[in-house]
């Protein structure tokens, strides 16, 4: 009977842990989205959008967010046919809306939908809670028929279901026994198998339709009887009965594991059969399985705390042998029961109660040797007698019963070893059939035959030689040694009572008895130093049918004890003996035991599992890493006392994993000990005391240290490297390198203060000299190695005073300047540039160099150097220790390197930059530009020279060609280096014409480039006279009318015509071509403006309109059109709003959003500037404002004059630049050029020039003014004197400028509709 709430219980309790666990959820996800059938198909894509919808939900911390895609998901759930898919969904979304009896209904539709995958793979868990406990009259009437139908598999005496129970491996099948059976058996046995399925399918409906009538009463904790167990298939044949008066009203849950009953897949604490196992329960072991194997971790939790406390409590001689009557279960009343009962009683009381035969056996037992039945010749002969074996039961090859059958893929079975010896001979197909192998390698053992025949030989022992003829043989034990302190009396007996343990363990069928044999022979293992046997101890043990046996209770037992106990025998016997762990091996669904066991909480599995050295490939696919991250996080005395510390065993398989090739698995690892807070267990294991775990614990961190190089604080910090310098001697060469690499990935930390005091514990700490170890490995160390030793050595040896000499420092720069040298081995020449870069000592938190970001800070280029700092999430400013400590450092370690050798390093460095791979010549690069550079802060002692012969050209050249910015900033700063020496400064000035065009470049954000060109211009404070120009290109555009604006976009030239044309020009070596043009203005483009990003183009035009135009790579396209009602002169724009001249008085402010508003309206303005958020405007009336747009104020610079006889003086051009107010106008002495502080307003200077000025530009060392003539004058910004005047070619007036963003290319537009571009070299 249930009731709500007990339903409620279950059912959320499985939707809970789903939703809690994403890998859980998605595979089922998966399983139904596979098994929807062909007419869903095609609402499979809402059904995926509905999914990932939900898991937006479950993984979003935003409330409205999560409420809003619950919604969604349950919407176009709704909208359509409900499937099991959509059943289950529901069921997610509800819980998480905590409607929980929607939620429980909706899943109960999942298992009224497709009851087979819903107690199968969708939530076995709920099955076993729910529904099982009603189905005990179904799994009695399937067990009662299939041991009738197996009863007849025996030719002439009666096949005994008691002794063939339903015990299927999981290498063989159901079908695969049927294909062993009669014609009769086979289909009857089907027809079976068949009608048990769709009754559970048939009563799971009806159970389903019980519960959600109990969800939907009103009164929730209404009890309602259940309904009667439906057994339909009953009638479909005569042969099928069911007898109610042998219906059980105990509650039942059961579960398999390859085919054997074993109740650690079940809870403990709840009532199943086979939970606590006795002698009148045997029966019930031939259950099926109907729903796959799941262990409770409450088992193995709940029973741990006592198992802990103390080893497994030995057998007890003086208690009775008998289980409790707590322990067992009384379910069986029928007379065959009875009997079973009567004959384990027998079993049981095999020492007290024996008949004569059973003491004939027990005295056989006892006085034999024991032979593995595996390891048997093949020459028994099969005893005549009046029973002739199946057929199937004998191989064709040795024509003796099988032992140990194997079935190949053409469906014959033969003798292993026969098979093996025919395969090794050569031949490839098979000995029956002659068909061809398409693989040599055996399958496993047939279990299921190998079972049938063992049951066969015990129901004809005359004809196969059971017990009574082959018995299990147990070895003798041969005590020789005449001082031992236990009696001889005592040690028979002792001997005795292990023989009798061992065949019980072997034979018995009784499982209480053999989990009993396991503590006794536990007892004897741990009593091994006493009594002086362990040899012989060994021996016995160590048989494959005892580690079969073994091997069975792990299979069977639910004893926490029983299972510890039982691994702790089999790890001991593994660590001594390889036959042990061979015999283990050879079935791999005994390693697939050991595996789930550990996976479930049996943790001491895990030595097992080591001494079994499973394949990378294994650990992975049985998804162990969790399991072993837990073993390693939890302490010693956790655990019970095994061969192999299980922490280290775990330990030592993550090392596996981590050493493994699989990328996506090492990350996998590297994360969940990172993530996990694992990584201070792992740092714990290097103070061990087993050298391989300390090994292995190195090679763990290494990998984290390179996945996620911002946890080496952590290890740094933690870790004890004392023990770790112990193995660095007599380590062999793969181990040195690993922790070499270990510490040398230790000393990056992103405090300089912090890997001192690293470098000072390698150095001091440890038995041996960490200096010398690491000088002798350096002579033996692989190419590629070298490196990496010599690094860490040389700084090591830096920590002393580098002016004095070291045969350390000697042997390890040396080794670091060959390496550089050999372009044989690419990899060996890249590791020495990388250590040269790491040697300048500063590091991200992630532990990469930052010596690039800091030399191109040095270069000038600050927005780099702020950039990774930010992104590795450093500070800008450190402390002035570390900044001190930084620079000592810095210059300790140039200073050796450069001055080794007089210069030796930047020969090595110059064949580096030769290397044809494309990382080596950057890591060299980088690494000369510091050297170099360091060369102007450290004493001269003559070096330069070297340094200047060996590089000079090569950075000039990467200066010329490099397109990369910031290698050409390096190039940059080392021939800077070079300016200040005078036989530098002669060498590089024949360079001059190659470099001055990149330093101009740079001038604007370099001081580096600065001081260069001031070199280079012999002290002068402009650079002025340096440039000159040339005429490339003349266009001439007189059929468009008057060019009336121009502008400069990247690799584009835009030009405005007084006809509404806008053409779009190309320049391509040294001269424009015209690539597109455009009329979509009716009147003059008076104005022609570009965003800083350079993607948006506005015009300006006298049709009272602005347009917006989009810049694409060919064209440029108009995207929007702005109606301003009033001509625009001079067009401005910022952000969302354009200034311009219009007509009349005043400046016009249009918004893009349509408003407008006029500024300055009493004055008639004749040019603007706008620069960060000031605009600037000079009147008619020789006045110039300043008006802050933010706030509307208005102030004056210059005060308006009145018209002089008549005639106005206008400001013809205004330009503000660099802080600076550049106006032209006319004068009483001419046109006069002045220029305004624009935070003051004061007059900075006043010149005269002779030329009335319509237009100008200005860069960062000239001014550009276009005058009437058709004339512009050149005019050096600093001095505010005459270079240039280039002539136009015509008299017509300059309307308009532009220059080029790099400053390189002029442009300039006539009235005589002329365009022409000038070179600025």
């Amino acid at each position: 009977m249930s009731t709500t709430e007990q339903i409620l219980e279950h059912t959320t309790a499985f939707l809970t842990e789903t939703l809690a666990k994403q890998d859980v959820r998605r595979s089922i996800f998966t399983t139904l989205r596979t098994k929807l059938s062909p007419s869903l198909q095609l609402n499979i894509k809402q059904l995926n959008v509905a999914a990932e919808t939900l898991e937006n939900a479950i993984t979003t911390t935003n409330l409205s967010v999560k409420s809003s895609s619950l919604r969604l998901s349950e919407k176009l759930l709704l909208s359509h046919p409900q499937n099991i898919f959509s059943y289950f969904l529901l069921s997610l979304i509800y819980t998480l809306c905590e409607r929980h009896i929607d939620a429980s209904i909706s899943l109960l539709h999942v298992f009224e939908n497709d009851p087979f995958m819903a107690r199968s793979e969708v939530a076995p868990q709920v099955f076993e809670d729910m529904f099982l406990v009603h189905f005990v009259p179904v799994l009695e009437w399937y067990n009662e028929q299939r041991s009738r139908i197996l009863s007849t598999m025996s030719l002439n005496e009666g096949y005994e279901s008691e002794e063939n129970s339903v015990v299927m491996d999981s290498v063989v099948s159901c079908t695969t026994l049927l294909s062993k059976m009669n014609g009769d058996q086979a289909s009857e046995l089907k027809e079976l198998e068949r009608d048990y399925e769709q009754v559970l399918d048939d009563n799971c409906r009806v159970f389903v339709g019980y519960f959600v009538e109990i969800l939907e009463n009103k009164d929730g904790n209404r009890i309602s009887d259940p309904p009667s167990v439906v057994l339909e298939a009953v009638h479909k044949q005569d042969k099928y009965e069911y007898n109610k008066h042998n219906q059980k009203s105990t509650l039942t849950k059961f579960g398999s594991k390859n085919g054997r009953y074993n109740p650690i897949w079940a809870d403990e604490g709840e009532q199943s059969i086979g939970t606590q196992m006795n002698k009148s329960s045997k029966n019930l072991l031939k259950f099926p399985s109907f729903f796959p194997e799941r262990v409770s971790p409450r088992v193995l939790t709940n029973q741990r705390s006592s198992s802990r406390l103390s080893k497994p409590a030995p057998y007890n001689k003086d208690s009775d042998s008998e289980p409790d009557d707590n322990n067992c279960c009384s379910i069986s009343s029928s007379d065959s029961d009875t009997e079973l009962y009567d004959k384990n009683i027998e079993m049981s009381s095999l020492d007290t109660k024996q008949t004569e035969p059973q003491k004939q056996k027990q005295s056989i037992i006892t006085e034999s040797s024991f032979v593995d039945p595996l390891m048997e010749d093949y020459d028994n002969p099969i005893n005549e007698g009046k029973h002739t074996p199946p057929k199937d039961f004998v191989c064709p090859i040795t024509t003796h019963i099988i032992n140990d059958p194997v079935t190949l893929e053409t469906g014959q079975t033969y003798e292993r070893k026969a098979i093996q010896q025919w395969l090794e001979r050569g031949n490839s197909t098979c000995p029956i059939t002659r068909q061809k192998l398409h693989s040599t390698q055996l399958p496993k053992t047939n279990y299921v035959l190998k079972r049938l025949i063992a049951s066969w030989k015990e129901l004809n022992p005359s004809n196969s030689g059971s017990l009574e003829n082959e018995p299990v043989f147990i070895p003798q034990l041969n005590f020789t040694s005449p001082d031992s302190v236990i009696s001889q009396a005592t040690l028979d007996g002792t001997v005795n009572e292990l023989r009798t343990s061992i065949a019980k363990l072997c034979s018995s069928e009784v499982l209480k008895e053999a989990e009993t044999a396991v503590f006794k022979i536990e007892k004897f293992w741990q009593e091994l130093p006493e009594s002086g046997m362990e040899v012989e101890l060994q021996t016995m043990l160590s048989q494959p049918p005892v580690i079969n046996g073994f091997i069975e209770i792990l299979f069977s037992s639910i004893d926490t004890r029983v299972l510890i106990a039982t691994v702790y025998l089999l790890s001991e016997l593994g660590s001594r003996d390889n036959n042990v762990i061979s015999t283990l091996t050879r079935v791999d669904s005994d390693v697939e035991c050991v595996i789930a066991l550990f996976k479930k909480g049996l943790f001491e599995a895990v030595v097992l599992i080591y001494l079994l050295r499973p394949s990378t490939a294994t650990l992975l696919q049985m998804e162990m890493i969790d399991s072993l991250l837990s073993v390693a996080n939890k302490k010693d005395d956790e655990f019970f006392k095994m061969c192999v510390k299980p922490k280290a065993a775990s330990v030592f398989l993550l090392g596996q994993i981590v050493t493994s090739g699989d990328d996506g698995a090492v990350f996998e690892v590297v994360k969940r000990v990172i993530s996990g807070n694992v990584i201070e267990c792992i740092i714990s294991s290097l103070q061990s005391e087993w050298v391989e775990e300390r090994m292995t614990a190195v090679r763990i961190l290494l990998r984290c240290i390179q996945e996620d190089g911002k946890c080496r604080n952590v290890i740094a910090d933690k870790a004890e490297l004392a023990p770790v310098l112990e193995i660095l001697v007599g380590s062999n060469d793969k181990d040195q390198f690993d922790i070499v690499q270990f510490l040398s990935e230790l000393v990056k930390l992103n405090r300089r203060t912090f890997n001192n005091q690293i470098l000072h514990i390698i150095k001091d700490e440890g038995t041996f000299s960490t200096m010398h170890t690491l000088l002798v490995y350096l002579q033996t160390a692989e190419a590629d190695q070298l490196p990496v030793v010599a690094g860490l050595l040389l700084q090591l040896d830096l920590l002393a005073e580098p002016r004095k000499m070291s045969i350390y420092r000697e042997e390890a720069i040396d080794t670091l300047i060959s390496c550089l040298q050999s372009s044989d081995s690419p990899a060996s020449q890249n590791a020495a540039a990388e250590t040269i870069l790491s040697l300048q000592g500063r590091f991200s938190s992630s532990g990469k160099p930052l010596v690039h970001s800091y030399l191109l800070k040095q270069a000038g280029l600050d927005k780099s150097y702020r950039s990774t700092m930010r992104k590795e999430q450093l500070t800008y400013n450190v402390g002035e220790e570390e900044e001190t400590a930084a620079e000592e450092w810095e210059k300790r370690a140039a200073f050796v390197l450069v001055s080794h050798e007089f210069g030796l390093i930047f020969e090595a460095l110059s064949e580096g930059l030769k290397s044809k791979y494309a990382e080596i010549c950057l890591a060299c690069f980088v690494s000369a530009t510091w050297l170099v550079h360091m060369l102007t802060l450290l004493p001269d002692t003559g070096i330069k020279g070297t340094a200047r012969i060996c590089l000079l050209d090569r950075f000039v050249s990467i200066f010329k060609s490099a397109k990369d910015t910031q290698d050409k900033a390096l190039s940059m700063l080392a021939l800077s280096s070079f300016i200040h020496d005078p036989d530098g400064l002669t060498d590089i000035k024949t360079h001059m014409k190659d470099i001055l065009k990149g330093l101009r470049e740079f001038k604007k954000s370099s001081t580096v480039a600065f001081e260069m060109l001031k070199v280079f211009s012999e002290g002068s404070e402009s650079s002025a006279d340096l440039w000159n120009h040339k005429e490339l290109s003349q266009q001439d555009c007189i059929t468009n009318g008057e060019v009336v604006s121009v502008v400069c976009v990247k690799d584009k030239i835009f030009s405005g015509h007084s006809d509404g044309t806008i053409k779009v020009w190309t320049s391509k070596g040294s001269d424009l071509h015209l690539i597109l043009e455009i009329r979509e203005h009716s009147k003059a483009v008076t104005s022609l403006t570009v965003l800083p990003s350079g993607d948006i183009l506005y015009s300006g035009s006298h049709d009272k309109t602005v347009r917006g135009w989009s810049i694409s790579k060919d064209m440029i396209q108009c995207e929007q059109v702005y109606d301003v009602k009033d001509h625009v002169n001079n067009l401005q724009v910022a952000n969302s709003i354009s200034c311009f001249i219009p007509q009349g008085a005043g400046i016009k402010i249009h918004a893009w959003s349509g408003t407008s508003k006029l500024l300055n309206s009493s004055k008639y303005v004749k040019c603007l500037d706008l620069v960060q958020g000031r605009l600037y405007s000079g009147c008619h009336d020789n006045s110039i404002q300043e008006i802050d747009l933010a706030t509307g104020t208005l102030s004056s610079i210059q005060s308006g004059s009145r018209k002089l006889i008549g005639k106005s003086n206008p400001i013809h051009a205004l330009k503000v630049y660099d802080g600076f107010v550049y106006s032209v106008s006319p004068s009483i002495e001419g046109t006069a050029l002045k220029i305004w502080d624009a935070t003051n307003y004061s007059l900075i200077q006043s010149v005269t020039l002779g030329s009335e000025v319509r237009t100008m530009v200005i860069s960062s060392d000239m001014i550009y003014m276009g005058c009437k003539g058709g004339i512009i004058e050149v005019w050096c910004r600093k001095k505010l004197s005459r270079k240039e005047t280039l002539q136009t070619g015509t008299s017509s007036r300059v309307l308009c400028m532009a220059l080029h963003p790099n400053e390189d290319v002029l442009v300039i537009g006539t009235s005589d509709g002329r365009l022409q571009a000038w070179g600025v070299s």
